[in-house]
């Protein structure tokens, strides 16, 4: 995804420079659509197999819906009155959280932020070592025909992958940089348009459109349910923009008031977005209706010209690199300045050695930072070689974050910053939605575990 956006998101820095917020509606929206794009739209065509043509498209604008109405709650807790010294900004997620809910929430809210990057990092290398071995499979069908036997296992690309980020880890400040966003957003956007225009042509080519009302039909109910479950989650993971939002905010110009140009933003994003998905889990549904691979483009294995399909996997290859980086920086930059706080004296925590290596610039190596972030990318490589289940990863993820982080925290943000009186209509109705959203949340969860464990079993 144009996952970087979401970086800087973590840090509860207090140094907070006085940049001089020069954004308007127009780079708010490009933020968003970087930020939300992303390697979710590869399993919109699978999420739309299972629900059919109904229930799919109601589906994905139900999620879209629910993140607009969030994101509206949202902009309004971006600055508090202060009486003493005028409204009060916040500049991030977890600030605005711990301001109006306190310390206690705002650690749960926190432990969920950095529990999702960690998921985001282990679902991005599952994805890199799908698109690696899909480059692999089109090379080999391609030149030793489609009967040839091409199959590849994954753990050895995971690895490789695993490699290549705990060398990139040991860079501090990674996240800092900013073409990253733009390599991501350029990337993200190539893949997915390839993934569509192929679909495209697998439609022409095979004359009528795929796919049933209904959708997949499996053995059991039970069954169906389960994956219906899977297919809200991983539309959920796709959405995932309540998180970024106040720290896109924080980089417009007022007046206007930030509220009502960052509205704007949210309602044009939403659409673009919503829009755009359509477009990529319908057009992936018609080719291939019930076989819809989990990853949209794994499925044109046999597909010519093999290039263009080696083209959109490099491209996930090359955005998921930074990704991967971009959400795991932000959890570093916490764990090492908590640390830091907790042990002002020690040197293994402190000290910075400076290496000097042939043909390098001179490199500060710490030896916490070579330790921990070692051990992290080893244990979400570790796990991803354990778990290499692409769409009921992403089901769990969005299952885990999707309440909590885009319902429950905005309504309750809202509800303390307004002095809502209970059981007034707004009031009602603003539990109401908490509270769908925590039984859809459940679902999509309990339905995703089930799906990795079958498939841990099968």
């Amino acid at each position: 995804m144009g996952e970087d956006q979401k970086a800087p998101l973590l840090q509860s820095h207090h140094h907070h420079h006085p940049t001089k917020r020069t954004g308007t509606v127009w780079t708010a929206v490009a933020h968003v659509v970087t930020g939300v794009i992303g390697s979710g739209v590869l399993s919109l065509a699978w999420s739309m197999a299972q629900l059919g043509w109904i229930g799919g498209p109601l589906a994905m604008i139900l999620f879209a819906s629910v993140t607009l109405l969030s994101s509206l709650l949202l902009c309004n807790t971006y600055r508090s009155p202060d009486p003493e010294y005028g409204p009060h900004r916040h500049p991030s997620y977890l600030q605005a959280v711990n301001l109006h809910l306190g310390a206690k929430k705002g650690r749960l809210c926190g432990f969920l932020v950095q529990l999702s990057l960690y998921g985001f990092g282990v679902a991005y290398i599952v994805t890199a070592a799908i698109s690696i071995r899909a480059i692999l499979k089109s090379n080999c069908y391609h030149y030793d025909g489609q009967g040839a036997a091409c199959s590849f296992g994954d753990a050895y690309y995971m690895l490789i992958f695993g490699i290549i980020q705990i060398v990139l880890s040991q860079i501090p400040n990674f996240h800092n940089i900013e073409w990253l966003s733009i390599v991501a957003a350029v990337m993200s956007f190539t893949y997915a348009f390839i993934g569509m225009a192929l679909a495209v042509a697998q439609i022409i080519g095979n004359g009528f459109i795929k796919g049933s009302a209904g959708g997949v039909s499996t053995h059991s109910m039970a069954e169906k349910v389960w994956l219906v479950a899977q297919a809200l989650g991983d539309i959920a993971f796709s959405y995932p923009f309540s998180v970024i939002l106040i720290e896109i905010q924080d980089t417009l110009k007022s007046p206007p008031p930030e509220n009502q140009t960052m509205k704007k933003a949210s309602t044009i994003s939403v659409i673009i977005t919503t829009f755009f998905y359509l477009c990529c889990g319908c057009s992936g549904y018609a080719a291939f209706g019930s076989d819809a691979p989990g990853n949209l483009l794994t499925g044109f294995g046999f597909y010519e010209p093999y290039w263009l399909v080696d083209l959109a996997n490099a491209c996930i290859v090359v955005h998921l690199v930074g990704a991967y980086q971009v959400y795991s920086q932000a959890l570093f930059a916490n764990f090492e300045d908590w640390f830091r706080y907790r042990y002002p004296e020690s040197a293994f925590v402190n000290q910075t050695y400076t290496l000097k290596l042939p043909f390098l610039p001179p490199f500060g190596l710490n030896l916490l930072r070579l330790s921990f972030r070692t051990a992290y990318v080893a244990s979400s490589t570790l796990i991803a070689m354990i778990f290499p289940y692409f769409n009921q990863i992403l089901g769990v993820l969005g299952g885990i974050i999707f309440w909590p982080l885009t319902i429950y925290f905005p309504v309750e943000m809202y509800l303390s910053q307004y002095d809502i009186e209970a059981w007034t209509t707004k009031w009602v109705l603003l539990r109401i939605f908490s509270i769908s959203g925590f039984v859809v949340g459940s679902f999509t969860l309990v339905g995703s575990i089930e799906g990795v464990i079958s498939a841990k079993l099968s």
